[in-house]
């Protein structure tokens, strides 16, 4: 349930702005991200044996894990005095680059790989108003973004900037506060790497560490999964750091299997993801680790690729 204060949702980024470092008297841009379900998952826990719990990350403004961070990214932005963002993105990242730019009145624009970006979410980017233009796949996109950024004219929205990862954060904090501990496992998909590497951040100034499961599709250059059809890891070496301090492990999952678990989470648990956001339950699934307390991180609506369904 979203805090509301006197009938008014709290930003996400007021809440727990003594986190965060954003600068003292920044205006916040929020579309009442944040507070999202963790739903248990009983036919899930019976079959692995373990006791599931789902963050509906899909909840979020835009549909995505994103606006957590992009609410602390574009904040800052404003105050600091600019005018525009970038980023490069597969599509939740444009979305919702797209949505809190146009709320802080900014111009964005989106730097996409070709033929890597779901219907659902070119819509959300176009709808609002950015610029949306198509590369040959997503590192020259964001090779691209990141030299305008160097060039000043734009504030590179990826989880390159670290106020993304600090605003992805507070779902660690969300997770532990519903749950009253930190969970024994924590499951998620694996494309960028910069979500892992926020939960990793959360939990390490939180309570403690769970084990890191870290799924990323078997084949990331062709994967159904088009929002971890990424072939390069931006945060790879961090991602790699936090496995080791969690005891965690990449585990690689075959799109049957991403594909049998997205229509597991639809059928038998009623919540409708995109088909990446079920990489972490394939990866439960693969092994599972009986009587642990498991959080899934279920990180996008199934809205974002409504042609997945076909």
């Amino acid at each position: 349930m979203r805090l509301v204060s006197a009938g008014v949702t709290i930003p996400l980024a007021e809440r727990y702005r003594d986190r965060l470092p954003l600068a003292r008297g920044a205006e916040i841009i929020s579309l009442g991200e944040g507070s999202t379900p963790l739903l248990p998952a009983p036919r899930l826990s019976e079959r692995t044996g373990a006791d599931v719990w789902l963050k509906w990350e899909g909840a979020n403004p835009t549909g995505s894990f994103k606006d957590r961070g992009m609410t602390v990214a574009v904040s800052q932005a404003l105050a600091d005095g600019a005018r525009s963002v970038v980023c490069a993105s597969t599509g939740n990242t444009a979305a919702s680059a797209a949505a809190y730019a146009a709320r802080a009145g900014l111009e964005a624009l989106i730097l996409q790989p070709e033929g890597a970006v779901a219907r659902g979410k070119l819509a959300q980017a176009r709808a609002v108003g950015a610029t949306v233009e198509t590369r040959t796949n997503f590192e020259d996109a964001l090779a691209e973004a990141r030299e305008r950024e160097a060039r000043g004219t734009h504030v590179l929205v990826n989880s390159l900037n670290p106020l993304r990862l600090q605003g992805q954060k507070t779902a660690a904090f969300e997770i532990v506060e519903e749950l009253g501990a930190v969970p024994d496992v924590l499951a998620l998909p694996y494309g960028g790497g910069g979500n892992l590497c926020a939960y990793a951040l959360g939990f390490r100034e939180g309570a403690g560490m769970p084990r890191l499961l870290a799924a990323q599709a078997s084949d990331r250059a062709g994967t159904a999964a088009s929002a971890i059809r990424i072939v390069e890891p931006a945060h790879e070496e961090e991602v790699a750091r936090a496995l080791e301090e969690s005891g965690g492990e990449v585990v690689s999952v075959a799109d049957e299997a991403i594909l049998d678990a997205w229509r597991l989470l639809a059928r038998e648990e009623g919540l409708f993801c995109e088909p990446s956001s079920a990489a972490g339950v394939a990866a439960l699934l693969a092994d599972p680790p009986g009587g642990a307390r498991v959080v899934c991180v279920i990180t996008g609506h199934g809205l974002k690729d409504p042609d997945a369904v076909a």
